[in-house]
C-alpha cells in the first residue's frame, strides 16, 4: 500500500485557483469547523499562531479527510520540518525563504535518502499509520509538497534562481512582510507594493510552478484570480471571527 495520494499537490497542475482560509488560533474545534465549511484547503499557521507539535497534531486529527490541510512551519529547521511530516502533514509551507541555497536545504529536508535527508522513522509516525502503510518509505517523497514563501526583497531578488530549485512545487508571496521590507508597513494593498507581488506572481507561474497568496482584500483577491494564482487563501478564522462578531453587535 503506497503512502496516501496528495490530492492539492496534483490539483496544483490544473490550472484552477484552490481557495484556502487561514488557521491561527490553534484550536481542534475551530479547525474541525472550519474543515467543514467548503475550502479546498486550510493553513494551520505554526510561525504566527500559537502552535507547536502537539498541538498541529490535534488540528490535523479534528480536520481529518474532510479537506486538505497545509502546516506552515516556524521557519526552515530541519528537525521540526522531519516532525510535522511524521505526525501527518503533507503539505508544508515554509516561510522566509531568501535564497535558492536555502530552498535547496528545505527540499533536502522534506525528502527520504538519497534524494534528501529526512530521517527514516516512519515505523513510529502517525504519517505511515504506525507503519500500517507498508510502501510509505518507497512512495512518501512523491507526495510531500512543497511550498516555499518569498516576503522580502532579498527573496524576490532571488526568485529565478529559486524557481529552478528542482522539489520546490510552488512559492507563495508573503504581502504584509514584502510591504514591510518596501516601507509599507501595514499596507500591503500600496500600488508599489502590488506592482512587486504582481509581477512575482506572473513570473512563478511562467516558471511552471503554482504561485500563492494570501488577502482579506476581495478587490486583490478577485485580481488574483483572474491573474491565474494557483492557490490563494480569502481569510483568517481570526478575521471571520472577529468581523462576524462585530457585525453581530453592531446590528443592536
Amino acid at each position: 500500500m503506497p503512502a496516501p495520494k496528495n490530492t492539492f499537490k496534483v490539483r496544483l497542475k490544473s490550472g484552477e485557483t484552490q481557495f484556502g482560509l487561514w488557521l491561527s488560533l490553534g484550536d481542534p474545534s475551530v479547525a474541525e469547523l472550519c474543515a467543514g465549511t467548503g475550502f479546498d484547503w486550510l493553513v494551520i499557521d505554526g510561525e504566527h499562531g500559537p502552535n507547536g507539535l502537539r498541538d498541529v497534531l490535534a488540528q490535523l486529527r479534528a480536520v481529518g479527510d474532510k479537506t486538505h490541510v497545509l502546516v506552515r512551519t516556524r521557519d526552515d529547521n530541519r528537525a521540526e520540518i522531519k516532525q510535522m511530516l511524521d505526525i501527518g502533514a503533507r503539505t508544508l509551507l515554509v516561510p522566509m525563504i531568501e535564497s535558492a541555497d536555502q530552498a535547496r536545504e528545505v527540499v533536502r529536508s522534506t525528502l527520504y535518502p538519497p534524494r534528501g535527508v529526512r530521517g527514516v522513522g516512519a515505523a513510529l509516525a502517525r504519517a505511515s499509520d504506525y507503519n500500517g502503510v507498508g510502501d510509505y518509505l518507497q512512495t512518501a517523497n512523491d507526495e510531500v509538497c512543497l511550498l516555499v514563501q518569498v516576503e522580502s526583497m532579498a527573496g524576490i531578488a532571488a526568485l529565478d534562481a529559486l524557481l529552478e530549485v528542482e522539489g520546490v512545487d510552488g512559492v507563495f508571496i508573503g504581502p504584509a512582510d514584502l510591504a514591510a521590507d518596501m516601507g509599507h508597513l501595514g499596507r500591503p494593498g500600496a500600488p508599489e507594493v502590488q506592482e512587486v507581488v504582481n509581477d512575482a506572481l506572473t513570473r512563478i507561474r511562467a516558471a511552471g510552478r503554482a504561485a500563492g497568496i494570501l488577502t482579506s482584500d476581495r478587490v486583490l483577491a478577485q485580481g488574483y484570480v483572474e491573474l491565474g494564482v494557483e492557490f490563494l487563501a480569502i481569510g483568517s478564522d481570526v478575521g471571520v471571527l472577529r468581523a462576524g462578531l462585530t457585525a453581530l453587535r453592531g446590528a443592536f
